[in-house]
């Protein structure tokens, strides 16, 4: 099996994917900051690194996945105001509707989500360390990051300093020394939510928090640091300068970054007021569908979110959906035999296909047209005269372990549940049609499509489908 190798953002490069620990992945992805929905654009990190994710522990290794949430910053002060509402009592609500809409598309949980007001102390600490070793200065409570300081600072972005100051969100302000130096700590303002430290009460830095957190779970250097290309500078390259100031180690070893997402071919944005979340999307197209639209494209590229574009990722899931069901009737029917020798060769290759586009930096795009090469074969198999339920079973296992448990666009095991819960249903419903208990038949067929399930008659005997 070829070598998984990723593109790695600070040497631009594909590289071959070697762990520190054998076997194991220490792997961070920058959550969200909990003071709104979630938009499309977030789940694009967070579906496409849920991949990434599972096709590593596909492969066998045990990854430790942390994706934190930030729950207190500005903009989180900003929506207190707003709504009068304390900081704690928003994030709770919206990180409450983030497992939501992530539930939704499929996401698996973190290992760990830790939450940046868990871990003040350990944020005070690390900033304490780099004023020690006179990499931070403190201004009237406020704490700031000596950015010249670190030599190589920017070298996950690739600028040069002048680049990075134009490029930088860098706010007026006259007490820092040099422009590009950033706030590990920020001096709280009347009624703002605060901890003491000891420059005065305050708050931790966006930056700061993720460092810590990153440490806390995964030690001093990770295996694979990820995120949205937004994230890149100031935020990565800030936590790259802290991390290894403090700790006098490489951070992290592999930097991904994911594209983002135009809506009609603008760029999404408060001001165009094209900002779609995952909750306003869930509403109009299926879950499924919207994970085939962020899955269907490699990460690295941008994608253009239309109507179009959705209704035939729609389109796609109704044909994964449609083989899964024609698998599941043939086999309650089909004899037990062996496995056909030229499908299993068929498969075989069809696994090594599978395997050969996800080692090439996780190209999910080509991923799923391997899917759909084992679709096509599934459907050309149903249509046999004759064939094996071990057979049926290998087609249907296929595509549950790549279609579903890699790729998450199947949910196999919920439907597994329901077609044993529909079968069951249909075979009390026709032995009740034999005994002539027609108020029993026609209450089975009632409860069944109340739960949006349509029988069909065919010459095989019944089949199902949802509506």
């Amino acid at each position: 099996m070829m070598k998984v190798k990723l593109y790695n953002t600070l040497t631009r490069q594909k590289e071959p994917f070697q762990t520190l620990l054998p076997n194991k992945v220490k792997m961070y992805v920058c959550g969200p900051t909990v003071y709104n929905y979630i938009h499309i654009g977030n789940a694009r990190v967070f579906v496409f690194f849920d991949v990434v994710r599972r096709y590593l522990e596909y492969l066998g290794m045990e990854v430790t996945y942390v994706q934190n949430f930030t729950d207190v910053d500005d903009r989180l002060i900003q929506q207190s105001q707003k709504e009068n509402r304390p900081v704690a009592e928003i994030a709770e609500d919206y990180i409450e509707k983030y497992f939501e809409d992530m539930d939704a598309l499929g996401v698996k949980r973190a290992t760990v989500h830790p939450r940046a007001t868990e871990h003040i102390q350990g944020m005070i600490d690390a900033v304490q360390t780099l004023i020690d070793k006179d990499l931070a200065y403190e201004v009237n409570g406020d704490v700031y990051f000596r950015s010249l300081h670190k030599e190589d600072y920017g070298k996950l972005s690739h600028h040069s300093l002048e680049e990075l100051k134009a490029g930088a969100r860098i706010e007026v302000n006259d007490r820092k020394e040099h422009p590009l130096d950033f706030a590990l700590w920020k001096a709280a303002k009347p009624g703002e939510v605060s901890w003491e430290t000891p420059w005065g009460p305050g708050r931790p830095g966006w930056h700061i928090e993720c460092s810590v957190m990153a440490k806390e779970y995964l030690g001093d250097t990770l295996d694979i640091h990820a995120g949205g290309v937004d994230l890149c500078f100031p935020h990565h390259e800030n936590e790259i300068a802290q991390s290894e100031s403090m700790n006098d180690k490489a951070f992290a070893n592999y930097w991904l970054h994911n594209e983002f997402i135009n809506m009609n071919n603008e760029k999404m944005s408060k001001s165009l007021g094209n900002v779609m979340t995952v909750n306003e999307l869930r509403k109009l197209f299926s879950p499924l569908a919207l994970r085939y639209f962020l899955l269907a494209a490699s990460y690295r590229h941008p994608i253009n979110f239309t109507d179009e574009v959705i209704k035939q990722a729609e389109n796609s899931i109704a044909r994964i959906q449609t083989a899964i069901e024609n698998l599941n009737h043939r086999k309650q029917n089909a004899q037990h035999g062996s496995l056909d020798p030229e499908l299993a060769s068929k498969l075989e290759k069809l696994t090594e296909a599978f395997q050969n586009e996800m080692n090439d930096d996780f190209n999910s795009a080509n991923a799923v047209t391997v899917l759909f090469d084992a679709i096509k074969l599934a459907n050309e198999w149903v249509q046999k005269p004759i064939v094996s339920k071990e057979s049926i079973t290998a087609l249907w296992e296929w595509l549950e372990l790549h279609g579903g448990t890699v790729l998450g666009l199947i949910q196999p095991k919920e439907q597994q549940v329901l077609a044993e819960e529909v079968e069951a249903l249909i075979k009390e419903r026709q032995e009740a049609r034999r005994s002539k208990n027609f108020v029993r038949a026609d209450e089975i067929r009632n409860e069944l499509q109340a739960r949006g399930i349509i029988l069909e008659d065919t010459p095989q005997g019944v089949r199902w489908r949802q509506g």
